[in-house]
């Protein structure tokens, strides 16, 4: 073992994280989530989770890392900034910030798997697994509890030093390290989150029905979108931003370097029109490498109908 010293081995990680490209890193002790348990479950039991049907699975895994990676003893969590330098016309259908580039997690899946390697490296043979949505982890918890910000009212992980425009990846393994304690919330009397969604999906501080949410209706959804919402997406076809954009916290955002999340197929210049007339083959071909498949051709144009017949 190159690194016997544990707080030797800790600072190198995050030095290790940052020269990958991660903005911040925080570690937090493998545990089960005692906190988080209860409120896991009532949340579920009152279908907040809509027809994501996959939260209700692997409970018991969502709770406890040990559970996804055996003997795992730390959970790393890792923080890249997606803030764009560019946005779209304002005339436009909107398309959440995340997606305007490269799928994240194709982009940091591999920055985690180099991470993972160059801990091995360095520590000895290590077992465990990168996570990227890709799994049951509750990844703003265990960034919270890795000291990376605070859960704020729109249930987003806000970092004071750079808002909430970050994706969350964990790295959850074997190995003991300096654990980071959670920082305080800092949201104090502010609603302006509360008071700005358009569906009113934040049903009261800290807890946002995910049934009502935009980017739940137009990404989760499969069915068609409830009449009941029709004028209230706020020209929304893929995710939702405003709960952050109208964060007080977001001011401090900057403008991210990774060059795999810069917008390359012209999208950003896209008026109306041009969103109405798309094809599904151009669809297919400009957005290959894009989270906005997720939905895929059928949920946009479901998504740009949806609103086109709000106004008439």
């Amino acid at each position: 073992m190159h690194l016997k010293n544990i707080e030797q081995r800790t600072q190198w990680v995050k030095t290790a994280a940052r020269a990958l490209g991660f903005n911040f890193c925080g570690i937090s002790k493998a545990e089960f989530l005692e906190e988080e348990a209860p409120l896991l479950e009532k949340w579920l039991e009152k279908g907040m989770q809509g027809e994501m049907g996959y939260m209700n699975n692997h409970f018991d895994m969502r709770l406890d890392p040990r559970l996804l990676v055996p003997g795992a003893k730390s959970v790393i969590s890792l923080l890249l900034n997606y803030f764009p330098e560019e946005m779209q016309r304002i005339d436009a259908p909107k398309v959440s910030k995340y997606a305007y580039g490269t799928d994240y997690h194709l982009v940091i899946k591999e920055k985690c798997k180099s991470l993972m390697e160059k801990i091995g490296g360095e520590v000895g043979e290590v077992a465990g697994r990168c996570f990227v949505d890709s799994a049951p982890v509750l990844d703003k918890v265990w960034a919270k509890r890795g000291g990376l910000g605070w859960v704020g009212k729109n249930s987003n992980l806000i970092n004071p030093k750079g808002g909430s425009f970050f994706f969350i990846a964990e790295i959850i393994l074997d190995v003991e390290f300096q654990y980071d304690g959670p920082i305080r919330d800092y949201c104090g009397t502010c609603t302006r989150c509360i008071d700005a969604c358009p569906t009113q999906a934040i049903v009261e501080p800290y807890v946002v029905d995910g049934s009502k949410c935009i980017s739940y209706l137009t990404i989760e959804l499969k069915s068609e979108l409830p009449v009941s919402y029709q004028n209230k997406m706020d020209d929304w076809i893929f995710g939702c931003d405003v709960c952050q954009d109208v964060c007080p916290w977001n001011r401090f955002s900057k403008p991210q370097e990774e060059s795999a999340f810069e917008n390359k197929n012209g999208m950003l210049e896209w008026n109306e029109k041009e969103w109405m007339e798309i094809t599904e083959d151009v669809f297919s071909s400009l957005f290959a490498g894009s989270a906005i498949k997720r939905a895929g051709f059928k949920g946009i144009s479901r998504n740009l109908k949806f609103i086109e017949d709000g106004k008439r």
